[in-house]
């Protein structure tokens, strides 16, 4: 029986001091440093790995009592406070209250590997995504696993959360120790048999710093842990049934089972939202203990390999999939999460689904969710005024702004901006309106949502060609009408953050669905669906898909991983933008050729040691000769030939030419790349290793100055 997680922001592993192994002393004294300090929360990580990755003599508890002895020798030497979270699972660390001179100190020591501030990363969501086509989907897959999502929580009463025979037997057992914590509005009896475990940690973010909405619980109240957890294992056969569009929804492994664990909090500033470090080297830890197979990290990563990135190696070292978002900055920044032990995910942009505003014989086009043509008399919110609000409340159609008596059976033309471009519609319902439409009031892009009535958002050009025309009408009447659904058209959405042609590794490994992707929701707001856009709805479904494998295949982490890069669909673009491709699960269920990782890889690549990582990538610096190593997964022998695609500036060779290998064998296969004339500062293409069944391993190459 498989287990799995999505780490979407975060899991913890305390340790309080009363817990600590017979022996174990932690001395606490009066610090020494001056009282003009600020102490600070610090996480500090040790060197070694922590039991997940220790494959020494000793045993479990008698590791991890001397990590915890190490950890308080080096606590003592600078006269340090109690931890407030201690961890040794994924990593051997502890997250401390320290005065700088005293951080500084404890850096110096040998047995500390790096000692860094406590921050607050953001979650790697776009609202501002474009478009995309809202697809129903069912399906199967996952039976067996849990998939744990780290991030702000889950609603558990969503019907994608329910119990479902689908499931198959509880997996409750030695492989999985997940629990359920409570917490205000949150009792052990609020999971079930899909959500099996729901934790929340939140004392590197700080009670004092949350939102007053905010429980102190696993609950989700903004809703983007809801929404990535639906869309890694979702029940199948939902209904969704919204203004203008009916459908069903399934997660990308519905019979799969969910560990939540939230470390992701909201603040009285927006702003201010996000995920603390300590809160998410915790969480990790935790996943790592209780037993998880996947885990997806939906949020942004910090410059080089920090504490989160360590946590993440012990939990690729236990066997878990690792998944992580590439993050949002398009241009601005290079993705993140480069560590060759992380399946690292951009964003895939469908083709938008459109709409237009039809009026006086012309047709406005924008971006439209419902499939239900509206027509009736149009009013502009500025001009309805609801007793009491003024007009520009009204024109941006805040809640309680517009007149029932003037809007009832009516379309209301919205602008944007202020509040959230869902709570317009919804304001428009509570009037009785039909229908919106949203009016961008600046260049900028238009998006789908899920709205309380069927509403058409228009650019600023078609907003301002719709007022010309209103203004010339008397009581003018306008349909909103969707377009034909769009053949699906794939490409890489424009904000998805590409890999670093300095770096080491081809990086994002591949491209998941990553806008407009249907989704369940805490309905705070009356609507119990939403959809999602950003790499971290990318790296929920890639973590589902994952997930599907494990159920099918016993694979290590790395044959997920390169099952997954290996079968990709390529797009086009930059390999260090695309990765691999989009993932097609189906060709991913039978691959045969994987890049497998030997014990100790990833530990010696993050000391220096390079080259015998074994991605299942190549990213090569002008000529030179790269070596991996491949295994045939199959039960039966196969065979393998192999081409390079793609490469204009460079020769390629690869020796062997073709590989012949018996179940479970494995071979070293050479990439040779010679002189050539590098323009534009990157070619690119793929190895193609193409099997005697039918099957094609795919190994993106990427050549840079």
């Amino acid at each position: 029986m498989r287990l799995a997680v999505t780490l979407v922001a975060g899991l913890a592993l305390a340790l309080p001091l009363a817990a600590l192994p017979t022996g174990a002393t932690h001395t606490v004294q009066a610090a020494t440093t001056s009282q003009a300090e600020d102490e600070r929360l610090y996480v500090v990580t040790f060197a070694g790995p922590g039991t997940a990755g220790y494959r020494g003599p000793l045993t479990r508890s008698a590791y991890r009592a001397r990590l915890t002895g190490h950890q308080n020798a080096a606590l003592s030497a600078v006269d340090a406070p109690a931890p407030v979270y201690r961890w040794t699972t994924a990593l051997s660390g502890a997250a401390v209250e320290l005065a700088p001179s005293q951080a500084a100190r404890l850096a110096g020591q040998a047995r500390v590997a790096s000692v860094g501030e406590n921050q607050v990363r953001r979650l790697t969501t776009t609202a501002a995504a474009p478009s995309s086509t809202v697809a129903p989907r069912s399906g199967r897959g996952g039976r067996g696993v849990v998939v744990g999502v780290v991030d702000t929580g889950v609603w558990p009463e969503s019907p994608v959360f329910a119990d479902s025979p689908a499931l198959g037997p509880t997996p409750r057992g030695p492989g999985f120790a997940g629990t359920c914590r409570p917490g205000e509005d949150w009792s052990v009896r609020t999971c079930n048999a899909k959500l099996v475990a729901a934790s929340w940690f939140v004392k590197g973010y700080g009670e004092s710093s949350i939102a007053a909405d905010e429980p102190l619980s696993a609950r989700d109240v903004r809703g983007h842990g809801t929404q990535l957890a639906s869309i890694a294992v979702g029940n199948a056969e939902v209904d969704v049934a919204l203004p203008g569009l009916r459908t069903t929804f399934s997660g990308v492994a519905p019979e799969a089972r969910l560990a939540a664990y939230k470390a992701c909090w909201s603040a009285p500033d927006p702003d201010d939202d996000g995920c603390a470090t300590a809160d998410l080297v915790a969480a990790v830890d935790r996943a790592t203990r209780d037993g998880v197979d996947v885990l997806s990290l939906g949020l942004g990563d910090a410059a080089g390999t920090d504490a989160v990135d360590r946590a993440l190696l012990g939990a690729a070292e236990s066997g878990i999939v690792v998944v992580a978002a590439a993050g949002n900055d398009g241009d601005r920044e290079f993705a993140g999460h480069d560590s060759p032990w992380i399946t690292t995910v951009g964003g895939l942009r469908r083709s938008t689904r459109t709409g237009a505003v039809e009026v006086s014989g012309a047709r406005l086009r924008g971006a439209m969710t419902s499939r239900t043509p509206v027509r009736a008399r149009i009013v502009i919110g500025h001009d309805v005024p609801a007793p009491g609000s003024g007009a520009t409340a009204a024109s941006v159609c805040r809640p309680g702004s517009l007149d029932a008596a003037r809007v009832a059976d009516r379309i209301v033309v919205c602008r944007r901006g202020l509040i959230g471009r869902v709570e317009k519609s919804a304001a428009v319902a509570r009037a009785g309106g039909v229908g919106m439409v949203l009016m961008n009031t600046r260049a900028g892009s238009v998006a789908q949502d899920v709205h309380s009535v069927p509403t058409v958002h228009l650019n600023l050009g078609a907003a301002r060609s719709l007022r010309r025309r209103l203004a010339d009408l008397d009581h003018p009447r306008v349909t909103l009408r969707p377009d034909r659904a769009p053949a699906p058209r794939l490409r890489v959405a424009t904000w998805s953050s590409a890999g670093d042609p300095g770096a080491i590794l081809v990086k994002p490994d591949l491209v998941a669905p990553a806008t407009g992707v249907l989704a369940a929701s805490p309905p705070t707001a009356g609507r119990p669906w939403a959809l999602a856009s950003g790499t971290s709805a990318a790296s929920a479904w890639t973590s589902g898909a994952a997930a599907v494998l494990l159920a099918r295949r016993d694979w290590s982490e790395a044959a997920v991983r390169s099952a997954l890069v290996g079968t990709a669909s390529p797009l086009p673009g930059s390999v260090l933008r695309t990765g691999a491709g989009a993932p097609t699960l189906r060709r991913a269920l039978r691959a045969r050729l994987a890049h497998e990782v030997p014990n100790g890889a990833y530990r010696a690549w993050l000391v220096g040691a390079r080259d015998d990582v074994n991605a299942p990538s190549l990213l090569a610096r002008g000529s030179t000769t790269l070596t991996r190593r491949v295994t045939n997964l199959d039960r039966r022998t196969g065979t393998w030939t192999v081409s390079v695609a793609g490469i204009e500036r460079y020769p390629v060779s690869v020796s062997p030419a073709s590989l012949t290998l018996r179940p479970g064998q494995s071979a070293i296969y050479r990439v040779t790349v010679g002189e050539g004339s590098l323009v534009g500062g990157l070619d690119d293409g793929a190895i193609v290793w193409s099997g005697d069944r039918g099957d094609v391993v795919r190994v993106p190459l990427a050549i840079t100055r």
